[in-house]
């Protein structure tokens, strides 16, 4: 690793975006391991970790810092992105991993502070109540004083791409590349298909909701099979009565649109107010006036289905 990293940092600088891409891993690696470790204790009495929640945040950010920053001189964004820090301290060109002493700083900076943060008030509030008071003026003085050397850092930062965070730049700790970036030839193919696919797909989703599927179900059937010339006399009604057009039972209190099939009332008038552009599923015509059957049947018919 350390030949490998020869001069990795003069010929390949680690880009901005690069570094704050590491930092926002790390975040998230944190989110996910604390989510991970809590959805752990959904069986048992709630609130049961909200008394050592920061000792037990602290002790896995410790346990990460073990595996990361001091084994392998990187946090795990970092080694996603193919970065690593180098001692900025020495005065050599050459790669010069962390020192302990760095190390350590690097954990009471980050974890140790974090942890101080969550538990100043509760170390300091057993005090009386005036020196509280002083105690909290004072960290909060401090607190606001770190967070204004943090912005004037990320200012810095933005200008000369050295020290993404305020704690880099005091332990003079700086992100440099594993390995020499080689130029990689990538194919946009794949790409373009799913920017092709998701165009397509959203332009359907638009699309969809205007278009009438039921009448336009009944065009393509009026289409594809012959439509039926009916006459308008009572042999020809009564022969169509005995079944609603819509459900396919016998009809509950008949009624017609104009066409020679019957429907239930509550079949044809849920219809027509779910579209006003309602046709007749046998033959296509439009709705013009719901009537009531004037035919009268007779019970007994039933028997004859």
């Amino acid at each position: 690793m350390i030949s490998s990293g020869s001069n990795a940092e003069s010929v390949n600088p680690v880009l901005r975006i690069s570094q704050l891409d590491a930092l926002e891993l790390n975040k998230a690696l944190e989110q996910l391991v604390w989510s991970q470790f809590s959805s752990c204790f959904h069986g048992f009495k709630p609130g049961l970790l909200a008394h050592i929640e920061p000792e037990v945040k602290a002790f896995l950010w410790l346990f990460l810092w073990r595996f990361t920053i001091y084994s392998k001189n990187a946090t795990v964004g970092q080694t996603i992105l193919n970065i690593q820090y180098k001692n900025d301290l020495s005065q050599t060109q050459k790669y010069q991993p962390l020192s302990k002493h760095q190390k350590l700083w690097y954990l009471i900076c980050t974890v140790g502070g974090r942890w101080l943060e969550e538990r100043c008030y509760d170390l300091f509030s057993s005090r009386q109540l005036e020196s509280f008071f002083r105690t909290k003026h004072f960290i909060n003085f401090v607190a606001g004083l770190l967070k204004l050397c943090g912005l004037l850092n990320f200012l810095i930062f933005l200008q000369k791409g050295k020290f993404a965070t305020f704690t880099e730049r005091i332990l003079g700790i700086r992100s440099v590349f594993c390995r020499p970036q080689n130029v990689r030839q990538i194919g946009f193919e794949y790409m373009n298909r799913e920017l092709l696919w998701h165009g397509f797909a959203e332009f359907l989703i638009y699309l969809l909701p205007l278009i009438n599927m039921q009448k336009l179900k009944l065009k393509i059937s009026s289409w594809s099979l012959p439509i039926a010339v009916f006459s308008n006399s009572e042999n020809t009604l009564a022969a169509h009565c005995k079944e609603c057009s819509v459900c396919g039972e016998w009809p509950t209190m008949p009624h017609t649109i104009g066409c020679s099939h019957v429907f239930c009332y509550y079949c044809i008038k849920s219809n027509c107010l779910f579209d006003m552009y309602f046709t007749c599923p046998k033959c296509g015509t439009e709705v013009h006036n719901i009537q009531p059957l004037k035919y009268k049947l007779e019970m007994t018919e039933v028997h004859t289905l």
